[in-house]
């Protein structure tokens, strides 16, 4: 039994992280295939705009967002759950 009243980090399996990587991974994946891989006609199909490339930007910014916020608001165990 502890007597410790300060709260513990629970962070571990953070669902914010779990939702960042994956987010991450995707991003990444979409952003290659945006720069090594569109081709003109898909370029043309989507009025010039490489749909490809800001879908992974955008991902990545999102993912990044995520981890910031699991970073500066860590999930914390109160004492009494710990008991």
């Amino acid at each position: 039994m502890s007597t410790e009243s300060t709260p513990r980090r629970g962070g571990g399996f953070d669902i914010r992280l779990i939702i960042a990587l994956l987010m991450g991974v995707y991003g990444l994946v979409i952003l290659v295939m945006g720069i090594g891989f569109t081709t003109q006609e898909e370029l043309d199909r989507a009025d010039g705009l490489n749909i490809n490339l800001w879908a992974g930007i955008a991902m990545l910014v999102f993912s990044a967002a995520f981890v910031l916020w699991a970073k500066l608001r860590p999930l914390t165990v109160p004492p009494s759950a710990t008991e």
